[in-house]
């Protein structure tokens, strides 16, 4: 079992049968029971390779999405267009929905783009947060970053949490698959590609 594989086509080439599962649940159940106020709000993908699952994120809390173009110019910087500043120009909150932050270059150049568009706060989502070298002293200089929420599937030292970190167990997501498939049964509601769930 795998959760939110960096990129989808790894699936393929597991030789044991692989069941991808996703925290996108997990995250759409946290921005609502916590009573978010998510008008005026757009779920933003930081490349076009996560549109889609941005997309189905957003969907699942019937808010609009937008597309940045982003090409890396080595591990720690990428430039990002400025196209997309168009999608989300007449919105007060950006969600940056991404599988995982590493070095914070993507996400900081791209929270500094939506500050310039006019966003005035900013959460930041992603499953895996490794968050190395400068990540969090990047992070924690950006006032318009209102949260930051990420799961357990990366350790993190005291160090490397912040005051506006929310870190959401997946016990739950695997149990269920474990659960369902103990049972003999279909896993399908659970899968990267499937139809989500509210896990609580």
């Amino acid at each position: 079992m795998t959760m939110t594989l960096h990129s989808p086509q790894v699936h393929g080439f597991f030789s044991v049968p692989a069941d991808p599962l996703t925290a996108r649940g997990l995250f759409a159940d946290y921005m609502i029971d916590s009573g978010i106020d998510l008008s005026d709000s757009v779920v933003v993908a930081p490349d076009v390779g996560g549109a889609k699952s941005a997309a189905r994120f957003a969907d699942l809390l019937d808010l609009p999405t937008a597309a940045a173009q982003k090409t890396r110019i080595s591990d720690t910087e990428v430039r990002i267009g400025s196209l997309f500043q168009r999608q989300v120009a007449g919105f007060r909150h950006a969600i940056i929905y991404d599988d995982e932050i590493a070095t914070g270059g993507t996400v900081v150049e791209l929270s500094r783009l939506l500050i310039e568009s006019g966003i005035q706060e900013i959460t930041i989502i992603c499953t895996h947060g490794l968050f190395l070298g400068s990540a969090i002293s990047r992070l924690q200089a950006m006032p318009q970053v209102r949260e930051i929420i990420t799961t357990d599937t990366v350790p993190r030292s005291p160090e490397q949490q912040l005051p506006n970190m929310t870190v959401l167990s997946t016990a739950s997501v695997f149990g269920q698959a474990i659960r369902q498939n103990y049972m003999h049964r279909s896993i399908g509601e659970l899968f990267d590609f499937g139809e989500e769930k509210r896990y609580r």
